[in-house]
């Protein structure tokens, strides 16, 4: 084979385009937008399940939220029965049981 035949040059162009759906796959794969190279737009890919993923973590966010916020006032009323100084046996207890009712309840 000559350097400067049509063979060689049909097996330049050949290889380059090979190249280029190599690399155009191998972008695709691994989630790498792909470009249009004539106009130079981005072809974005879209992923379906996005919008249930975002609802399903919003709707877990707010639940845990509640959560927490249930939890801190358990915690507020556990502090306020360890630092008060003046209140008797009878009072705890009380407190104890309505800590109990309401654990029961959530």
């Amino acid at each position: 084979m000559s350097w400067g035949g049509p063979g060689f040059v049909i097996a330049i162009v050949m290889l380059s385009m090979s190249a280029w759906v190599f690399t155009t796959w191998i972008r695709a794969k691994h989630g790498y937008p792909l470009e249009d190279q004539w106009t130079g737009k981005v072809i974005e890919r879209t992923d379906p399940d996005a919008d249930r993923k975002i609802s399903l973590l919003t709707n877990e966010n707010e639940q845990l939220t509640g959560k927490i916020g249930r939890l801190e006032e358990r915690i507020a009323v556990l502090e306020r029965i360890a630092t008060d100084a003046n209140s008797s046996s009878s009072r705890l207890a009380d407190e104890i049981e309505r800590l109990r009712v309401q654990k029961d309840r959530a």
